[in-house]
């Protein structure tokens, strides 16, 4: 198995994911390509030391983007978003 900082790859603050964090105690990541839920679910219990309840993963495509004249795309990558059990909670920042 793979280590959970490989899995995780860092937590996405949008408006959107913190809204989810107020009213449905959701969390979202960015996360590898290739992970499963089941392994989301053990890095991000093993990393933050809460409960998950439920798992939703979506893969999105990058984006077309041009440089001048050269054109290229932005690389694909894998969006998670956790649900809580109740009363658990993640601070990513503290004192705000």
């Amino acid at each position: 198995m793979r280590e959970a900082h490989q899995i995780i790859k860092r937590p996405l603050i949008t408006e959107k994911s913190t809204r989810q964090k107020e009213e449905g105690n959701q969390i979202a990541f960015v996360v590898d390509n290739k992970a499963s839920k089941i392994e989301i679910r053990q890095a991000v219990e093993k990393l933050f030391k809460v409960k998950v309840r439920r798992v939703h993963t979506m893969n999105l495509v990058g984006k077309r983007k041009r440089v001048g004249k050269f054109l290229g795309w932005k690389a694909d990558w894998k969006k998670a978003i956790v649900t809580l059990r109740e009363g658990d909670r993640i601070e990513f920042f503290e004192g705000v």
